[in-house]
């Protein structure tokens, strides 16, 4: 009946665009360590009401119609380039405005890149191809061949003509990876993401979402727009989280969604706690593995085979099941630390046949070309059969992180590969990234909201096997220079002011990094079918300083 009100329908018609649970109602804190904080037991969560039934006048529909539009009339069309312009120009005054470096990465000369004019070069500190794959001759061999063989695209969609033998070995290969009975590909792990999230939602009945406060985008618009019941918990925090958990019934259907590898913060969640209250209160796991998968666990498998290192290392036998075995859904990229571009979802046979069958978001899109798809298995098999890229990265990233806070540099504590620069102000996290370029041909982009919380912004960097400590000794050097040329806090500075994000806070001390030694010394022997070729050598930096 609101619908045919001329006042309620235009307030319902304004409200479709508030996002009601896309992002917490206070800043997200980039909680690196949270065993050391106790949460309070919250409020029970309200139950909807039933509404009572109500009498109410139907008004003439042509009468209504009339009056909503009498003043848009009197006002002439609406003016669309006006609106768009106040938009940007709202994100230009709150400094959130996106400016996008032309960089265009060399496979050659990795990790250098050019811009605009090719001797214009830099050195890129901040993508995602965490591992230099996207260079690697294994790869690009096996793209070469295939795209010579099959051409640039696969001509359709998976259920016309995109369906391939390059499909069906990439998804054997992912499912192989994480233990599962199967796995389908996506254009996108953010593709992956939404489709799968939706569809659950959509279909379990009086499903339930439990979501990680700092999940990435992907996952709560999948969240979003399946319809069903969101419950937010903070960020990596089992306690909140069971407190939330208890207050439904078992039987109420619930899917837990988080994270291994929270990029802009470097946070690992809890897996396997958050696997006990699954079990306790009867609920799905869901885990994204985005920026985990090739670069943790002795094959590469993400944080989940990690956790059980010396277990699928070294043939260990496990008395209870594994991590992997416990997570009953996981998603991840072919395009961060794999180098090539797609994203996929693995879990048991009846649960991926049962996406392939009802997810718009797959069966609607064309299929990724056959060389890609191609490249990604390689990638794929590569990272499974040798460690040495994996603790090339981490050993450069651990190197940086020390140098930096040598200097007072503040990084946001964390125990994985992700090295976050704490600035807390947009207008001079862009200064700080254009001053590294322009002056010392470092690419570092400058991180702001919507990605992080506003007066939370960063340079995020992600040491790769590339950066030596050649390279990490400018880009520490040009940071520090940054730094004092821009009056900018360091850690001091933030410890002085309460701490923010766990720089200048004493627990960080306490962060170690979750590879061991021990585990940077194994080297797996190759399991898959890749052909055994010499790798690149990558120089650690510790060993070169020595």
């Amino acid at each position: 009946m609101a619908t045919q009100c001329p006042v309620m329908a235009q307030a319902m018609k304004d409200m479709k665009g508030v996002r009601h649970y896309s992002t917490p109602s206070k800043p997200v804190q980039d909680n690196f360590n949270v065993e050391h904080r106790k949460s309070a037991t919250p409020p029970p969560i309200p139950r909807a009401a039933t509404p009572k039934p109500i009498e109410a006048v139907v008004p003439n529909k042509a009468e209504a119609a009339a009056e909503v539009a009498a003043p848009r009339a009197a006002l002439g069309p609406f003016r669309y380039e006006t609106m768009y312009q106040q938009e940007l120009d709202r994100k230009r005054k709150d400094k959130s405005y996106r400016y996008f470096n032309n960089i265009n990465r060399l496979a050659k000369d990795f990790p250098k890149a050019h811009r605009q004019v090719e001797k214009d070069k830099v050195t890129v500190w901040c993508a995602n191809d965490y591992l230099g794959m996207g260079s690697n001759a294994q790869v690009l061999e096996s793209m070469h061949q295939t795209l010579d063989k099959y051409g640039a695209g696969a001509g359709g969609t998976r259920n016309i003509a995109g369906h391939n033998k390059h499909a069906v070995e990439l998804e054997a290969a992912c499912a192989k990876l994480h233990k599962k009975d199967a796995a389908l590909v996506f254009s996108s792990c953010y593709v992956a993401n939404d489709a799968t999230l939706t569809l659950l939602g959509q279909r379990l009945p009086g499903l339930v979402y439990f979501s990680d406060e700092s999940n990435h985008a992907s996952m709560i618009q999948g969240i979003r727009h399946s319809g069903a019941r969101k419950v937010i918990f903070k960020h990596n925090d089992v306690v909140d989280l069971e407190n939330k958990l208890k207050q439904f019934p078992l039987e109420t259907p619930k899917v837990i969604a988080f994270e291994s590898v929270y990029s802009m913060c470097g946070s690992i969640g809890p897996i396997e706690k958050i696997c006990d209250l699954a079990e306790k209160y009867g609920a799905l796991t869901f885990l994204d593995e985005v920026h985990a998968v090739g670069m943790y666990g002795p094959h590469g498998a993400g944080v989940a085979e990690h956790l059980d290192f010396d277990h699928y290392a070294k043939g260990l036998k496990s008395e209870k099941p594994t991590v992997l075995d416990r997570v009953d859904i996981i998603t991840a990229t072919l395009g961060k630390a794999y180098g090539c571009v797609g994203g996929y979802v693995a879990g048991s046979a009846q649960f991926i046949d049962w996406i392939r069958s009802y997810a718009p978001g797959f069966i609607f899109t064309t299929s990724l070309p056959p060389a890609v798809m191609k490249g990604a298995q390689t990638a794929i098999e590569v990272l499974a059969s040798t460690n040495q890229r994996r603790v090339a990265q981490q050993t450069n990233t651990q190197y940086v992180k020390r140098e930096l806070a040598k200097r007072g540099i503040p990084v946001v504590p964390n125990p994985s590969h992700i090295v976050p620069v704490l600035v807390g102000d947009a207008e001079l996290a862009k200064a700080a990234s254009d001053i590294l370029l322009t002056k010392y041909n470092i690419y570092v982009q400058a991180i702001n909201y919507p990605t992080v919380p506003i007066g939370h912004e960063r340079l995020r960097i992600t040491p790769t096997p590339g950066h030596n400590k050649a390279l990490s000794d400018e880009l520490v050097a040009a940071l520090d220079e940054t730094f004092t040329e821009l009056g900018l806090n360091r850690v001091d500075d933030w410890a002085a002011q309460g701490g923010l994000c766990g720089v200048g806070d004493a627990v960080a001390e306490k962060v170690k990094p979750i590879w061991s030694p021990e585990q940077l010394a194994f080297e797996p022997a190759a399991r898959l079918d890749a052909p055994a070729k010499k790798e690149i050598t990558f120089a650690s930096p510790v060993a070169a300083a020595a």
